[in-house]
């Protein structure tokens, strides 16, 4: 049986379950941080072995500020992978970034509080580069798979990166949009990215726009949020399912897999 895996799979609110692979079985990975959100699936899709974790645990029971990202991302360390496919829902900030839409994220800004940011936590110190936050080639294939599957998208995007789980209020959501001039806002992004990129793993972030946050002047529900997600949800798998056989198997478009070689001191 196969433990290993080329590709992993970080699939947010909406995206829990691994339907797409075949010669699927669970698998428990333990790591030095503790237990991931749930057990991995390892399975195969068109001839490449995937490792998928439900972000939020099956029936999407551990909230944004609790999930133990240091675990996920260890763990499809362990497993082999090398690219992290992330998809997850997101509040818009911009009139034209629409409900319905997808968004590729060119960079982030963090507003989280109080998260596991880094492997390094002493013994060694590692100042790792986020300038270019998301994977280059992996970006590149994603956009161009969008193009043609016809999918409303939009291939540049801020995402702010809140703690939650609360929503945020019409104060912060006009100081986000207005001031700090993101695109898009969400709450899992941080530190799935920053650990990504301390692991040398190439990382790619979907986002599924699901309403306009509160600046809009309508409250947000969770109600209105899942009634899109369930039509954002299956233009995600469908994207995946093209993007997944598209991605070759050597990196040599992307400097991820150096990360580490100038930043470790």
């Amino acid at each position: 049986m196969v433990n290993s895996a080329d590709v992993g799979i970080i699939g947010g609110t909406g995206v829990y379950d691994p339907g797409l692979f075949s010669a699927k079985r669970e698998i428990k990975v333990h790591t030095p941080y503790g237990e991931p959100s749930d057990l991995v699936t390892i399975g195969e899709f068109s001839g490449v072995n995937v490792a998928f974790i439900p972000r939020h645990g099956r029936g999407h029971r551990i909230p944004p500020h609790s999930i133990n990202s240091k675990a996920n991302i260890w763990a499809l360390k362990q497993l082999g992978v090398k690219r992290i496919i992330a998809p997850s829902a997101v509040g818009s900030l911009q009139e034209g970034y629409k409900p319905g839409d997808i968004a590729i994220p060119d960079q982030f800004i963090d507003f989280t509080k109080k998260r596991q940011y880094t492997f390094y936590d002493g013994g060694q110190v590692c100042h790792v580069s986020l300038a270019d936050p998301f994977c280059p080639e992996l970006r590149s294939l994603v956009i161009d798979r969008i193009k043609k599957l016809k999918i409303t998208t939009h291939d540049k995007a801020v995402y702010i990166c809140i703690e939650g789980p609360r929503f945020s209020t019409r104060a912060e959501s006009k100081f986000f949009r207005d001031v700090v001039k993101a695109d898009i806002i969400g709450m899992t992004l941080v530190p799935e990215v920053n650990l990504a990129r301390e692991t040398e793993i190439c990382y790619l972030s979907i986002a599924m726009v699901t309403d306009y946050d509160v600046w809009a002047d309508h409250a947000v529900t969770s109600a209105e949020i899942i009634e899109t997600l369930a039509k954002n949800v299956e233009k995600t798998k469908k994207l995946i399912a093209d993007l997944v056989p598209a991605i070759p198997t050597v990196r040599n478009k992307c400097a991820c897999g150096s990360a580490l070689e100038n930043a470790l001191i």
